[in-house]
């Protein structure tokens, strides 16, 4: 298939440097979008984020609200997403992206085809990683909705190597087809020991064939499934935990964790919660 562009001014040089090589929809709300750079791929840790971008002459999709004011046509929207690629990958970087259809860029990304041309940004950043964390702690990683997004990165690339370190998962959503990512995730915990997913879903009364956790995720934690399922003990001196998505989620889940002793990092000291401020 040809790749798509968009149409920019003749005395404009085009801002696009990478391309469109895989988009799987999850559910029309739902993307995971590969990107491959027309040059090398530049160095990330998993957790970090990137940046994707499109001119305001970009087409959106039918569904986006009306833009108000409308941007210009050759200035480049760019906004910031979580890599949901493996950091060893080097033939492209993967996003996991959700809907907006008030929003500026997304939008747009959604309207993208393979072939598409799109600006990547020339580095990752972010200090959302595992570098914080003590070698040997166990390590609960929290998301809702695309906040899952780093941690598919640290898990494709660690748990490749990392075989007594504990990983926990608990990732919320509405339904079961919200949750992203779900059936490698439950691969990778048949897989791996040390692995274990625990999804859960907030609207179990309109998706009665999920036979899983439901709930809020926070008062899935409350209940006691990371001390049940995956056998970590939520003790600050054993566990770190991460969290992503939800403000509201966020909020709550450190409230949690802060009666157990839990303290959330900052520059100067490490801390036991690592949190992604995702919108």
């Amino acid at each position: 298939m040809p790749p798509v562009e968009v149409a920019m001014s003749a005395t404009t040089p085009s801002p696009f440097n990478a391309t469109v090589i895989g988009r799987e929809e999850i559910h029309s709300d739902l993307i995971i979008l590969r990107v491959r750079p027309d040059n090398a791929l530049f160095d990330f840790k998993p957790g970090q984020f990137g940046v994707l971008g499109l001119p305001g002459s970009a087409p959106r999709i039918p569904e986006a609200a009306p833009e108000e004011p409308t941007p210009e046509p050759d200035k480049i929207i760019r906004r910031a997403y979580s890599i949901a690629s493996s950091s060893v990958e080097r033939r492209y970087i993967e996003f996991y992206l959700t809907l907006i259809t008030s929003g500026q860029l997304t939008p747009r990304l959604f309207a993208l085809k393979y072939g598409s041309r799109v600006f990547l940004g020339p580095k990752a950043s972010g200090m959302f990683t595992l570098d914080r964390v003590a070698p040997g702690k166990a390590v609960v990683l929290i998301a809702t909705g695309t906040g899952l997004a780093p941690y598919v990165s640290m898990l494709r690339t660690l748990l490749m190597t990392e075989t007594q370190r504990k990983f926990v998962v608990l990732h919320g959503a509405r339904y079961s087809w919200d949750l992203g990512y779900r059936g490698e995730l439950e691969s990778l915990a048949r897989l791996r020991p040390n692995f274990t997913y625990i999804p859960s879903i907030t609207r179990a009364d309109q998706d009665p064939h999920f036979h899983g956790r439901t709930g809020r995720i926070q008062n899935v934690l409350e209940q006691g499934a990371v001390e049940n399922d995956a056998k970590v003990e939520l003790d600050p001196a054993k566990t770190d935990v991460f969290l992503c998505g939800n403000p509201e989620m966020v909020k709550v889940v450190k409230e949690i964790l802060a009666k157990k002793g839990f303290v959330a990092g900052d520059s100067k000291n490490p801390g036991n919660i690592h949190v992604e401020e995702y919108w």
